[in-house]
């Protein structure tokens, strides 16, 4: 789905993130920057062992040796990617019990985009955050991610956004929560 928004084009796909040829994609990191398992893992293993480098400097020195918080990014070269950066955001754990969620997710989203603003790139490429490993059910996080970029493409000339979902099933749950989105 390819649709404009304030002169701005987003894009909802199926695909490898890993490909993207975007300023920047987003990892969805966790809070150590070593990269893991899921997209994490998948963008470590592509980019290269320079990435990893870069992720320790900026532990030891932007983050005084602490993790990345919830809801946060930082930006590292895109090494051996066809993207130029990677943009490294935590997403939250999903858990019932805990009340700001869905704000955390949202600023994932916000903070990734203002910062691709801010660096004046004009195309990023997002994953689905949090709704992997971290189980934050999809179509609740559909909803928070197109409600958030729609909001944010509204206000600012930004560019590309291109959301490459991993799953038929992940791509129909953001139709579905762009259709609930644009219809507000």
């Amino acid at each position: 789905m390819h649709v404009e928004i304030n002169g701005n084009e987003l894009i909802l796909m199926t695909g490898d993130l890993t490909k993207q040829k975007t300023d920047a994609i987003v990892n969805a990191a966790n809070g150590t920057l070593m990269g893991g398992g899921g997209v994490d893992g998948a963008i470590h293993n592509v980019a290269g062992p320079e990435l990893l480098k870069e992720c320790k400097q900026i532990r030891e020195h932007q983050l005084n040796g602490k993790y990345l918080p919830t809801g946060e990014v930082v930006i590292t070269k895109g090494y051996d990617l066809p993207a130029k950066y990677v943009i490294h955001t935590v997403g939250p754990i999903w858990s019932q019990s805990k009340s700001n969620q869905d704000e955390l997710l949202a600023k994932c989203y916000r903070n990734s985009l203002q910062l691709a603003l801010d660096k004046e790139l004009t195309s990023i490429a997002f994953p689905s955050i949090s709704t992997g490993a971290y189980r934050f059910p999809i179509e609740l996080a559909a909803t928070i991610a197109m409600r958030t970029i729609i909001d944010f493409l509204k206000s600012h000339l930004f560019g590309q956004v291109i959301m490459t979902l991993f799953s038929e099933e992940d791509y129909d749950a953001y139709i579905h929560a762009y259709g609930n989105s644009i219809g507000q």
